[in-house]
């Protein structure tokens, strides 16, 4: 597993210069799945939601939004935001269920899952899975599986599918590379969105 802590210790956390520069991309995958339901849209699950660079925006769209991170700083950097309407876990993705959060419609994952080895990678597809209600969507941004793979992370399409076997891809695109700077923006990264067969 990356080591997320450390990173936040020295100040090293690219995906937030990345959330800030792909905002309207990001701001338009999210209007697809609102689009898609009806109100009230239900709960969200943020996974690796580190400082809650995301999670905030999910619940001012109307979701009930949880964002889970295993390391405490930036959950407690989260709570520090004050932002109404959101919960926040110190929590393992790899071990969803002891979390005891429930279930849950929508799961975003920005750059988690792919810093996690297949086991890690399966863990979590088994506990979004035991989370998920009939019908929910999985939306996640991973870079692809190039040369920086074991310093950065990185999965496959098939690695995704495999991680999540009863749930149906959806859609694969190509997202933005503007604001990952070097070398992350040689890393080819997909959104993928996968919805769980009821």
């Amino acid at each position: 597993m990356t080591n997320y802590a450390r990173m936040y210790r020295f100040g090293v956390t690219p995906w937030e210069r990345y959330g800030k520069a792909a905002g309207g991309s990001i701001a338009a995958l999210l209007d697809r799945e609102e689009n898609e339901r009806s109100r009230p849209l239900g709960r969200a699950l943020d996974l690796g939601c580190g400082r809650g660079q995301f999670t905030p925006e999910l619940a001012r769209r109307g979701w009930d939004a949880v964002g889970i991170d295993y390391v405490p700083a930036a959950i407690e950097a989260a709570r520090q935001r004050g932002t109404e309407g959101v919960t926040y876990v110190v929590g393992d993705v790899t071990d969803l269920p002891s979390a005891g959060l429930g279930t849950f419609d929508f799961f975003l994952d920005i750059g988690c899952f792919q810093g996690l080895g297949a086991e890690g990678r399966r863990a979590e597809g088994q506990g979004v899975t035991a989370l998920a209600n009939p019908g929910s969507t999985l939306l996640m941004l991973a870079f692809g599986p190039t040369w920086l793979r074991s310093l950065i992370g990185g999965v496959s399409e098939a690695e995704v599918e495999a991680a999540f076997p009863e749930w149906e891809l959806l859609d694969v695109q190509a997202a933005e590379t503007a604001g990952l700077g070097w070398p992350m923006n040689r890393t080819s990264p997909q959104w993928y969105r996968l919805r769980l067969d009821t």
